[in-house]
């Protein structure tokens, strides 16, 4: 185990470096850029704009851009300045940073909660109303616009008299010091955020666990174990549905990115303090160096979250643990 985990971190050094690369390139090829819409600001002279280029190296050749900003991730963690904000890029990630994380793994955690029981009961019970009427609310959940689901919420809530729409907390406890009253305003705001993030990949993992078990149910293994006359429980849950599950431990690595881009209109609409409005803000207004962090933190958590997945397989089945 140890010796596969050191092999996928030494080829995730040259990716990560790989995929630096293209994303300057990308960065650098866009039309304008901030200190060009600078110059078409007339409150701003050229000299300006001229002393901000050389203060942070635009005015070098493209290869030592890419040099010195690499170097200074590497040596420094210092992933450049932000044209816009006036501060440190770090900076701003670590404030959105925390707030991500945790909406991430809470979402992570209750969609696999809700989504793999759901898979199994609606495999087992394909023919029976509760699981045709979980089967339309699938097909709801993957047709239906996460944005959509959260205007919808926010009517809903609204209509009902309630206030608890927008953010994660009420105005007068943004600032607040944790407190009990503070964790319970949290919780009343925190149910939409979890079902308009959720919504769509508990449907999606559903319909996929679903559809992995009824293949695994008509295996011939399967057949066998039944007419060895094992119990019903032990041939689903030993033999069926821990074979059936491997192939989604494989999709969650691809979760983690997703839920800074693929969230991103949801989380302006919620007024959610995550890194996804934030990379959404900095591509129009073409900071370029944000940009470029997200791009590399979104890449970076797509291979973090891919080696959790394959461990997490190799723990799950043991003939890949004896590869």
């Amino acid at each position: 185990m140890w010796t596969f985990l050191l092999k996928r971190i030494l080829v995730a050094i040259p990716t990560l470096l790989l995929i630096s690369l293209l994303v300057f390139a990308v960065i650098q090829l866009q039309p304008g850029g901030f200190l060009q819409n600078m110059l078409d600001d007339p409150r701003v002279s050229p000299e300006t704009v001229a002393r901000i280029r050389a203060q942070y190296g635009l005015d070098q050749p493209v290869w030592e851009q890419y040099l010195g900003w690499l170097k200074n991730i590497v040596l420094h963690g210092d992933f450049g300045f932000s044209f816009l904000n006036n501060r440190s890029v770090s900076s701003l990630i670590w404030e959105r940073l925390g707030w991500t994380v945790f909406l991430a793994v809470l979402s992570i955690v209750a969609t696999w909660a809700i989504a793999i029981p759901l898979g199994i009961y609606t495999a087992i019970n394909r023919h029976g109303l509760a699981a045709n009427l979980a089967n339309l609310i699938g097909y709801l959940g993957i047709a239906t616009p996460d944005f959509l689901v959260a205007l919808l919420l926010i009517a809903l809530v609204l209509s009902t008299g309630g206030s608890n729409v927008g953010g994660l907390f009420s105005p007068q406890y943004i600032d607040a010091p944790w407190s009990w009253a503070r964790l319970g305003d949290m919780l009343g705001h925190l149910w939409i955020p979890l079902i308009v993030i959720g919504l769509e990949g508990i449907a999606s993992l559903m319909r996929q666990m679903r559809a992995n078990l009824l293949d695994v149910l008509g295996q011939d293994y399967v057949r066998t174990a039944r007419s060895k006359g094992l119990a019903e429980r032990v041939v689903l849950w030993k033999h069926a549905v821990r074979n059936a599950i491997n192939p989604m431990i494989s999709l969650a690595g691809l979760s983690l990115p997703n839920l800074i881009s693929s969230t991103i209109i949801a989380s302006i609409v919620l007024n959610l303090p995550t890194i996804g409005p934030f990379l959404y803000q900095s591509l129009l207004d073409k900071d370029q160096y944000v940009v470029m962090a997200l791009l590399m933190l979104s890449a970076f958590m797509l291979m973090v979250g891919n080696l959790l997945a394959d461990l997490a397989l190799a723990w799950a089945d043991p003939r890949i643990r004896y590869e």
